[in-house]
């Protein structure tokens, strides 16, 4: 227990907090607020891979669909054989779930980072004297964003994004529902409603940093879904031309 103190104390938790406090004292105009944002854009930069092969798995898989009903009538009387079809077919496609799930650990990590930076308030000495000897200290730090104070909790902050989640849902069920020609179920509408509905809750009990770096975070991510989405459909559209080329 003591080594993962040690391992979590020394290698997660001060680092990120020197880090927090060197963006702040040089590229945030002394706000806590801004700060938390450029860390969260550093920290989707550094995950950028593992964002395109989730992004990239997420659009093949819509592709998938029209792919396993010609395994399925091909495959119909045998699913071990069916199955074998599909996991061939995920390897060409070059598909890596690990990636989402590794991208979300490493995310609900610095969560948890920040949240320790907070406990107990950022300005206390218990904090500032984990700053490293060559790290300038600061008078004071200002934590005030905006409108609120992100060392508090905040009922707006949360809620821009529980409606930005919902938007998200609402937008991919649309999407669903144009190309499989039916309407959301039960266990979808229930999903549509509650999940925004629970992020709310759970963001209105913490400090609303939480809500600036989650927002940061989903803003990015549909940033990357739409430049993924356009390169790949650029291939989509170069590869026939291609072919033809090659014909002629």
């Amino acid at each position: 227990m003591e080594i993962l103190n040690l391992v979590w104390d020394q290698y997660l938790y001060i680092p990120l907090f020197n880090l927090l406090i060197w963006l702040y004292l040089n590229f945030s105009f002394f706000n806590l607020g801004i700060a938390v944002i450029i860390l969260t854009i550093i920290l989707r930069i550094v995950l950028l891979p593992l964002s395109y092969m989730t992004e990239r798995a997420k659009i093949v898989r819509q592709q998938l669909d029209d792919k396993v009903d010609e395994i399925a009538i091909d495959f119909a009387n045998d699913p071990v054989k069916k199955k074998l079809a599909i996991r061939r077919y995920l390897k060409t496609k070059r598909i890596h779930p690990w990636a989402k799930t590794l991208s979300l650990v490493i995310q609900g990590l610095v969560l948890v980072l920040l949240y320790q930076v907070f406990v107990g308030g950022i300005n206390s000495q218990a904090k500032l004297h984990l700053l490293y000897a060559s790290m300038a200290r600061p008078d004071f730090i200002n934590t005030n964003f905006l409108w609120f104070d992100i060392s508090k909790t905040n009922l707006l902050a949360a809620s821009i994004v529980a409606a930005y989640i919902f938007g998200e849902i609402l937008i991919e069920q649309f999407e669903k529902k144009n190309k499989e020609k039916q309407n959301a179920t039960r266990r979808e509408l229930f999903y549509i409603l509650f999940f925004p509905a629970g992020v709310f809750l759970t963001l209105a009990l913490l400090p609303a940093v939480k809500s600036i770096f989650i927002l940061t975070s989903l803003m990015f991510s549909t940033i990357i879904s739409l430049i993924t989405f356009s390169i790949v459909r650029a291939k989509k559209i170069a590869k026939p031309q291609g072919d033809k080329k090659m014909n002629h």
